[in-house]
């Protein structure tokens, strides 16, 4: 959704799939991710390998606009495989140097999980942005987050910084996420950027996700579609000041 709508602002962006899982693949429209042949895992392995790649070889294109590299199963053998690698963290950054002068954004969406293609993710990255959902155990899990980023950043990554936290699956109907929005406000406020944006609990991106389509689908005057919208701006403004 964040892809879209920086696309729908004018913007080249390409969609990388960091999950085993292929949930961002699925959620694009490729409903068996293993039948794919071109992914993220025979990238990687072409640089592991040191071999020429065509980049437009392993990219997918979307009917909203967006680039993607779909990922399968066969991305947990690759990060099997980086254990015993020199400069095992750097796959990827090298994977996805040729893509740099073709897009404005690439956006790596990674498993919730700190294994090694997550510190990949973290060590390819300018910037990262956090999505939380506002309950107890997300909010508990940011910590564990903030000291893997704070580690890359030391040892790998100088140059990494935290755009901001977003809160998604907003219900402020219910106490429960009232409370975590106001202690994730009082703890982050003053030390990271919380988004003015927040994405409402709904249904309807559920099932945008199963058709392969993105919320924008649902027309401008979905709450959730306005919600991203007002995301992708605010992510847009920060590349702008930082330019």
């Amino acid at each position: 959704n964040l892809g879209v709508g920086l696309v729908r602002l004018g913007k080249k962006v390409l969609l990388v799939d960091a999950d085993p899982q292929g949930s961002l693949t699925i959620s694009l429209g490729i409903k068996n991710p293993d039948t794919i042949k071109n992914t993220l895992s025979n990238l990687m392995q072409n640089a592991i390998e040191k071999n020429y790649f065509v980049p437009h070889f392993f990219t997918f294109k979307h009917d909203e606009g967006v680039d993607f590299i779909p990922a399968n199963i066969e991305l947990s053998g690759i990060e099997i495989s980086l254990v015993g690698l020199r400069e095992r963290e750097l796959v990827l950054k090298k994977s996805l140097k040729e893509y740099l002068p073709l897009y404005d954004y690439i956006i790596i969406d990674c498993m919730p999980s700190l294994g090694l293609m997550t510190i990949n993710a973290l060590a390819a990255a300018d910037s990262v942005i956090i999505p939380t959902q506002a309950n107890y155990l997300s909010a508990k899990g940011l910590d564990l987050l903030m000291y893997s980023i704070a580690k890359t950043k030391q040892d790998i990554n100088p140059d990494l910084k935290i755009d901001g936290i977003l809160l998604t699956m907003v219900d402020k109907r219910t106490r429960n996420a009232r409370m975590i929005d106001n202690l994730l406000h009082e703890t982050f406020s003053s030390g990271l950027h919380l988004f003015f944006s927040e994405i409402p609990a709904s249904v309807t991106v559920q099932e945008c996700s199963n058709e392969g389509k993105s919320i924008f689908t649902r027309g401008q005057h979905n709450k959730v579609a306005i919600a991203y919208d007002r995301f992708s701006r605010e992510v847009e403004g920060i590349e702008r000041k930082q330019n």
